[in-house]
């Protein structure tokens, strides 16, 4: 596979992503942020900020790390830049939600923070944006699945831009009415982009490569495959039109959200037509257990992109439409992130520990590192948990929703413990676990411990 080379911090990244997850789903749990408190309140900003760039950022850009390349056939540029990207984003991250505690009162902290932990995020995501981009540009004419990666750091500029001044004003450095009337009109385009665009649209590209790879089938581009792109590709760029006429104070694109919305509808029901195909046409007979856990993740993206589109289950979906966000951002993001982790982590350890020794001594298959059986019921937990909370964010009952995060938690960090046993190697039977030469990988850093 070409372009198939280690990412030395991919790990990394998966590690700390993982951990916000945790403790954003902890937090829910013990009653912290929407439906607990208002959509808008610094409670809720915080624990979305902790999700969307803790988990799903730190996530997305581990795994871009390793697949760009394989996108374009070619190395990493600038990999060196990973680490200190990574040293900016944490601290930004906790910077930006000690902000938002000051805002709900919380003392020992300031909103002076906001800005500064901005200004980290961007200097750390402008890092991750250098690697990715200049890798891309190695290539000319980008593949499709690696326009849609294009589209979404595109998506991922404008995001951290709109959210950086977001936190000027609510910081009280910036006070004129311009970006006044961004932040109270902004919002919900800025969640676009970074949801829909950065996450979603990167996401689409990478899933174009790699499950015709996981399910044997061909990987040749559709027609409706460039449609998903140019739909998408409009919609976004619709969105980024409307910041800027908010910004400028003009009503000249108040009914674009509509077109945009239509266009996002096309793109999600044309995509799900697309990996509908590709199960059709594999080869693979029986698909591995991230394929199948994938289904799921597809299934509520359509859902939750189709009855955003209708007033009737937007209206019905509470404040902000935060029943259908959440399943957006559970059952969709997070959901084929988890599903896809289940398989990205074994076959990275596979290639790191037993890859020295490939062709000279025995060495397990990539699926010897996991066991499926509990691993299928995790996700069989996570998914109904998904639904479960979708459904009481409908009927408007925190208590239901508290439950139902509590099982999403233990199916998450059931799955998280599966992920660290395949790290160490505890499901590969004792002859074949470590042969000679075969270097014992770290759990999350960079290193390979000697065969012991």
């Amino acid at each position: 596979m070409p372009g198939a080379t280690l990412s030395p911090w991919t790990m990394s990244y998966f590690a700390a992503a993982c951990l916000f997850l945790v403790v954003g789903q902890c937090a829910m749990v013990a009653g912290y942020g929407y439906p607990f408190a208002a959509v808008e309140s610094p409670a809720t900003l915080a624990l979305v900020h902790v999700v969307a760039i803790g988990w799903l950022g730190l996530l997305m850009t581990g795994a871009l790390l390793q697949f760009v390349p394989v996108l374009v056939a070619a190395p990493l540029r600038a990999g060196r830049l990973a680490l200190p990207a990574l040293a900016l984003l944490i601290p930004g991250l906790l910077l930006l939600v000690g902000g938002f505690a000051a805002l709900g009162g919380a003392e020992g902290v300031s909103p002076a923070m906001l800005p500064s932990g901005a200004l980290l995020l961007a200097m750390g995501f402008g890092l991750v944006i250098i690697m990715l981009a200049t890798t891309l540009l190695t290539v000319r004419p980008l593949p499709l699945p690696a326009r849609f990666v294009a589209v979404g750091l595109g998506a991922l500029i404008a995001a951290v831009l709109v959210g950086g001044a977001f936190t000027l004003v609510l910081s009280g450095t910036v006070t004129n009415y311009a970006a006044i009337g961004l932040l109270l009109k902004g919002v919900p385009l800025h969640a676009t982009l970074g949801l829909g665009g950065w996450l979603t649209f990167s996401a689409i590209g990478v899933s174009y490569r790699l499950l015709p790879m996981f399910m044997l089938a061909r990987d040749d581009m559709w027609p409706t495959s460039r449609a998903v792109w140019w739909a998408g590709a409009a919609a976004l760029a619709i969105v980024a039109a409307r910041i800027v006429s908010i910004a400028v104070d003009s009503d000249g694109m108040e009914g674009a959200e509509s077109v945009a919305a239509f266009l996002a509808v096309l793109a999600a029901v044309l995509y799900s037509a697309d990996v509908l195909r590709l199960f059709r046409e594999r080869r693979r007979k029986l698909v591995e257990l991230n394929v199948r856990a994938s289904y799921a993740a597809f299934a509520a993206l359509f859902a939750s992109v189709v009855m955003s589109a209708l007033p009737t289950t937007r209206a019905a979906a509470g404040e902000g439409a935060a029943a259908l966000v959440y399943l957006f951002v559970f059952g969709w993001l997070t959901g084929l992130g988890l599903a896809q982790l289940y398989k990205i982590v074994p076959f990275l350890t596979w290639l790191e520990c037993y890859g020295p020794v490939l062709g000279r001594v025995p060495v397990p298959r990539v699926q010897d590192l996991v066991e499926e059986k509990r691993v299928r019921l995790w996700f069989f937990v996570y998914y109904l948990a998904v639904i479960a909370a979708t459904l009481s964010l409908f009927a408007q009952s925190p208590a239901a929703f508290r439950v139902a995060v509590l099982a999403q938690l233990c199916a998450t960090v059931g799955l998280m413990v599966e992920l660290v046993r395949a790290r160490m190697l505890s499901s590969v039977a004792t002859p074949l676990r470590l042969p000679a030469g075969a270097p014992r990988p770290h759990l999350f850093l960079p290193i390979s411990r000697p065969q012991e």
